[in-house]
């Protein structure tokens, strides 16, 4: 089975429309609520993305869609702030603080910087459970 950002990608990598508004309007509710005490920078360039959860290895993971290579590589820089969003999203105290930084590439494949290993890897390589 393919694995899916966020449970919400065709095979032709666009995105649902209604899901999208969905996504967009909890990626706003998300800055507003748990991001406001971050740089107005940092919030700024989060607007620019898409949040989601989705489960890897039976763990929830917090998926931050970018709209390109210099948004997903700036936040991978400030991984910080992220630690605790899916405890936040979800209330579970046993979850873990892993997020992916996902962008794009030219070939149409998804590059995602893994904060539970430090390093970027292709979503070809995830398996969805």
């Amino acid at each position: 089975m393919r694995w899916q950002l966020g449970g919400i990608m065709h095979n032709s990598h666009t995105f649902d429309q209604e899901n999208q508004l969905l996504q967009k309007s909890l990626t706003n509710k998300i800055i507003d609520n748990y991001f406001e005490q971050t740089e107005i920078w940092l919030r700024a360039i989060l607007r620019m993305c898409v949040f989601s959860v989705t489960h890897i290895d039976g763990e929830p993971v917090f998926v931050v869609g970018c709209p390109n290579q210099g948004v997903a590589k700036r936040l991978s820089l400030k991984i910080y702030p992220f630690q605790g969003v899916v405890y936040y999203l979800t209330d579970n105290l046993n979850t873990s603080d892993r997020s992916l930084f996902c962008y794009q590439d030219s070939h149409g494949e998804w590059q995602c910087f893994d904060t539970d290993t430090s390093f970027w890897i292709s979503l070809a390589d995830l398996q969805d459970d």
